[in-house]
């Protein structure tokens, strides 16, 4: 017996890529700029020849797999999911020397690799050579290949190049050095500076935790450095870190909700069932039960019972601005009987528009369209694979997709 695979290229999918491409020229800064515009056009024309063709026999329009195969069809012909991970990853860590990013340490007095806390892009370094003494210290480095120090950073000679940033020597302590670096962001923001980052309703009033080594010692009772408002953290390219978790049915069906069209970040876009950052003082696992209640009215009995640790995603995003967002989603999965409504997820605290039951195919097909949250799409390739949805028989790039769904985001 043999079962097709439904051919997804049809107008509507034509239509939604043309709309991201006619969205990228009056918003130049959405999650396809730049370079995807040329795939998404390269896609858009493809999906319009393809809905054009009568439907017959050849594999190469229709995609045949017996179903009795121990791993699923091929979901569409672009064979790959490839290009959805690389909206949310499409930075490179080998480029972080040629892109002119400067390292930031807690201390000029360690500056190895594995003391590298940030990334800070040119025109953020630009603000910190000329901020007022007392809150960042600077190396320089002439023409001459000298290296030197400066405490006073109001101005620098012309020939010199900035080598590294870190804390002033006497900001030693967690409180000290979040204190200097938030009220350096604060007045950036109160000065119009980095508006797309820290203007407005951008700015949360939440703090996240940064930690000595991003990937080491960290959590409750962690390694902490210090703490900085979460949407400045982007300034310094600094890591931040989330807990996603994916509810389902045992016949791979998805509880997706979607945000709400108020929200600061991605309004209307597709989520996870339930997200959230993690912030001062909360555990991945405790912050996951806070938000089930929060996004998803989910007891917290069921949360707590039924959340199942399932690993972590990594990656790192440049946006249109060129500032660095390395991050780290630690992911759960909840297993929903398909009957019991203390699984069903409603919107409770205004930040979920709705959710809907979707099957895993129609997921992918969302996520193709661009309907998705861009790292949330990422957390839901992870599942996919982690369930055997997505396997290297299906999946022509398997190795690569995994790989860097689990990086250290060149940090040593």
């Amino acid at each position: 017996m043999r079962t097709l695979v439904s051919n997804l290229y049809k107008y509507p999918l034509a239509r939604r890529l043309r709309q991201l491409i006619h969205s990228n020229v009056e918003q130049p800064h959405s999650i396809y700029a730049r370079g995807h515009n040329l795939a998404l056009r390269g896609m858009a024309a493809r999906a319009e020849t393809m809905a054009r063709k009568p439907m017959h026999n050849h594999s190469f329009d229709r995609i045949a797999v017996s179903s009795q195969s121990s791993y699923p069809g091929l979901i569409t012909r672009a064979k790959t999911l490839l290009p959805i991970l690389e909206v949310a990853d499409n930075f490179k860590p080998a480029d972080l020397a040629t892109k002119m990013f400067v390292p930031f340490y807690l201390s000029l007095e360690s500056t190895q690799p594995q003391d590298i806390i940030g990334q800070i892009a040119p025109d953020v370094a630009e603000k910190i050579i000329s901020y007022p003494t007392g809150t960042f210290a600077v190396r320089l480095v002439d023409n001459s290949g000298a290296t030197s120090q400066s405490l006073d950073t109001s101005s620098l000679p012309s020939t010199t190049q900035v080598e590294a940033i870190a804390f002033d020597k006497r900001l030693r302590t967690v409180n000290d050095r979040s204190e200097a670096i938030e009220r350096a962001s604060l007045e950036w923001r109160n000065q119009g500076f980095f508006p797309r980052a820290i203007g407005g309703k951008q700015w949360r009033n939440e703090r996240y935790p940064i930690y000595v080594h991003p990937f080491k010692n960290i959590g409750v009772g962690g390694e902490v450095a210090f703490q900085l408002e979460r949407a400045a953290c982007e300034l310094f390219g600094f890591v931040t870190y989330g807990a996603h978790m994916t509810m389902y049915t045992p016949d791979y069906r998805i509880w997706v909700p979607r945000r709400s069209k108020t929200k600061q970040t991605w309004p209307g876009f597709l989520d996870n069932s339930v997200a959230g950052g993690i912030p001062v003082g909360m555990t991945p696992f405790e912050s996951m039960v806070k938000e089930c209640k929060e996004e998803a009215n989910l007891a917290e009995s069921v949360a707590r019972k039924h959340l199942k640790t399932a690993g972590v995603v990594s990656y790192i995003f440049q946006n249109a601005q060129g500032k660095l967002h390395p991050e780290v989603k630690y992911v759960y999965d909840m297993l929903c009987p398909s009957d019991d409504p203390a699984f069903v997820p409603k919107p409770l605290d205004g930040e979920v528009e709705s959710f809907e039951l979707m099957n895993w195919e129609a997921v992918i097909e969302k996520m193709k369209a661009g309907e998705f949250k861009r790292n949330s799409a990422l957390v839901l390739i992870d599942f996919l694979v982690r369930h055997g949805l997505v396997v290297p028989e299906n999946e022509p790039n398997y190795l690569e997709i995994v790989t860097r769904m689990h990086g250290r985001l060149g940090f040593e």
